[in-house]
């Protein structure tokens, strides 16, 4: 039997607003610049960048977070004590320099784990990158949990090069999880069947397993 790819029920709210746009792209992943300073979705969220064909959406997970100075190859700069003695703590330091939001720029990474087309979702990479200065949306509820009900992104972080895969993978779970939990009041088989799927993809490196699991079990916190 056939089986389809899973699709965003309808009915459901629309995700926010968009929070950022691409600034480097390519085939596996994604950089976005946060239109709000210190402004992103937590580490292991998904995201949507919109595609070049407006009925595509193309989904990763954020894996790297950061902030710095938009100037190339410049640095922030010591702000919260001056030659003069007088002393800044943390969020007084932005509120007496509120030029920090035009010379500072925060930036999201993400792992493309699969794109949205018509409203179907496929867990593999879309066939083009999402262009250079497109939007970025935080992922609605319904996109979570259709995009979650199927493990085939798993393979894809757990084996990426260059990541903290066991990290991210767990912050995903979580995540999802924590959705699931507060949409219908129980992540518990989720979290079961994921974890069914993790060993079967881990089944020959127990000690990674072992962590894994561990990792995902404070969900509702």
């Amino acid at each position: 039997m056939t089986t389809l790819p899973p699709t965003i029920p309808s009915g459901m709210p629309a995700a926010p607003e968009r929070i950022g746009e691409i600034i480097e792209a390519s085939t596996t992943q994604f950089i976005a610049g946060s239109y709000e300073l210190l402004e992103t979705p937590p580490f292991g969220s998904m995201v949507r960048a919109q595609a070049r064909n407006p009925q595509i959406g193309v989904y990763g997970l954020i894996y790297q977070i950061s902030t710095g100075s938009r100037e190339p190859g410049g640095r922030a700069i010591v702000r919260g004590r001056t030659y003069t003695g007088r002393e800044l703590y943390d969020d007084q330091i932005y509120a007496a320099h509120p030029d920090l939001a035009e010379i500072l720029q925060t930036e999201f990474a993400a792992i493309t784990v699969g794109f949205c087309e018509e409203g179907q979702i496929y867990h593999y990479l879309p066939a083009h990158p999402p262009p250079v200065h497109y939007s970025v949306y935080p992922c609605s509820v319904a996109e979570q949990i259709a995009f979650s009900n199927q493990f085939d992104f798993l393979r894809g972080i757990l084996f990426a090069p260059n990541l903290p895969s066991d990290e991210l993978t767990s912050a995903a779970i979580r995540t999802f999880a924590r959705v699931r939990q507060a949409q219908c009041g129980d992540c518990e088989g989720y979290l079961l069947d994921v974890g069914r799927e993790l060993a079967r993809l881990l089944k020959d490196d127990y000690d990674r397993l072992s962590g894994l699991l561990r990792r995902i079990r404070p969900v509702v916190r």
